[in-house]
C-alpha cells in the first residue's frame, strides 16, 4: 500500500495511527491496574465522569460557545476579520481544566490536604486567578497580533493587489 493510499484510507499518516495505537495501549494498561486496586471506586468514577461531562458540562459549554458565536455575530462593523473563537475557547479550556484538577485547594475544601501542601490555605484562589488572567491576557495578545498582522496585509481601501503584480507608485 502506498502512503498516499494509506492517508487516503486511514485519514492522516502512520505516525498518527501509532501514536493513536499507544494511547489505547497505555489507557487499556492504566485501566487494569486501576481496576485490579479499586474496581468500585474506578466504575463509580468513570459513570459519573460520563454522566457530570455529558448532561452537564457539555450543554454548558456548547451554550456559552453559542452564546460568544451569537452576540459578535450581530455586531456587523466590529467583528474581527480573522477567526477569534479560538483566542477564547482555549484560555477558558485551560483555566477550567486548571479549576477541575484543583478545586478543593482553590474552593478551600481540601482539609487532608492542608498539611501536604505547606502552604496556607487562602493562596489557591488568588493563583488560579491570576493564571486565568494570564491565560486571558496573553490570549488577547495573540489575537492583537493577528489582527495587526491581518490589517496590515490589506491596504487601507481593502482591495488587495493581484498576486505577481507590483503596485503602482
Amino acid at each position: 500500500m502506498t502512503m498516499a493510499r494509506f492517508v487516503r484510507w486511514y485519514g492522516s499518516g502512520p505516525l498518527h495511527l501509532l501514536v493513536l495505537i499507544c494511547s489505547f495501549a497505555l489507557t487499556a494498561y492504566a485501566m487494569v491496574r486501576l481496576f485490579a486496586v479499586r474496581p468500585l471506586e474506578v466504575a463509580i468514577w468513570f459513570v459519573g465522569a460520563a454522566i457530570l461531562h455529558d448532561l452537564i458540562l457539555l450543554p454548558l459549554y456548547s451554550l456559552a460557545d453559542l452564546s460568544a458565536h451569537s452576540v459578535l455575530r450581530h455586531r456587523t462593523g466590529r467583528v474581527p476579520t480573522v477567526a477569534w473563537i479560538n483566542y477564547l475557547r482555549v484560555p477558558t479550556f485551560l483555566s477550567g481544566v486548571l479549576l477541575l484538577v484543583w478545586f478543593p485547594l482553590i474552593l478551600d475544601l481540601a482539609i487532608p490536604y492542608r498539611d501536604d501542601t505547606r502552604l496556607p490555605e487562602g493562596v489557591y484562589l488568588g493563583r488560579w486567578l491570576a493564571i486565568t488572567g494570564v491565560l486571558f491576557g496573553a490570549a488577547a495578545l495573540a489575537f492583537a497580533l493577528k489582527l495587526r498582522r491581518v490589517r496590515r496585509a490589506v491596504p487601507a481601501d481593502g482591495h488587495r493587489p493581484p498576486p505577481g503584480r507590483d503596485a503602482e507608485p
